[in-house]
């Protein structure tokens, strides 16, 4: 029943991504990314690994998708331009190492399938859970997380102060037209 669900889920986050990458509209790929994020938190729940699916959700499906989601928005992304292909070689080139890399793909499928390797007995794992993921990073790693906490806010305030600053040539563009628009009214009487 696991094996079903982690194939429903794979098939679900690799067309996700095949329609995340086809798409022309940017906030349709975003969608289909969202996709591939929720599809990538299933496969983690069923690796028993319920904080990273939950940190999946949280941070790349809900956070991070809503700021691309907004940068879309604000950029005011308009429809395409249709334009004829101007490298059509690369195309039987790109189809040709799509399947090389599936033909790979199955080659090793089937040789690890039929392989004399026994794998040692599974034991129970901590890996990927709450109390574990909370222990190393407050413990082993608190110094990189604090200094990635600070680069964070640096780039918070440097990314405000850059929104913020105001061009000098916008504020100098309406008097240079009035004076312009002078200019041409004079020169026409």
């Amino acid at each position: 029943m696991t094996i079903l669900i982690f194939l429903l889920l794979a098939v679900l986050t690799i067309g996700c991504a095949v329609a995340m990458v086809a798409q022309r509209n940017p906030l349709y790929s975003a969608i289909a990314l969202i996709g591939v994020f929720l599809g990538m938190a299933g496969i983690y729940v069923t690796l028993a690994a319920p904080f990273i699916a939950a940190i999946q959700v949280i941070v790349y499906a809900g956070a991070i998708m809503v700021l691309v989601v907004f940068v879309i928005m604000l950029l005011n992304v308009e429809e395409e331009v249709r334009r004829p292909l101007r490298l059509r070689y690369l195309i039987p080139l790109g189809i040709f190492l799509a399947a090389l890399l599936f033909a790979e793909t199955a080659f090793i499928i089937y040789f690890v399938e039929t392989s004399a390797y026994n794998p040692p007995p599974a034991t129970q794992s901590n890996v990927g859970l709450t109390a574990s993921v909370g222990t190393g990073l407050f413990t082993k790693y608190l110094l990189p997380f604090e200094i990635t906490s600070l680069l964070i806010l640096m780039a918070i305030v440097g990314a405000i102060t850059l929104a913020r600053r105001v061009p000098t040539l916008e504020i100098n563009r309406p008097r240079r037209r009035a004076a312009e628009e002078e200019r041409s009214q004079t020169s026409a009487d």
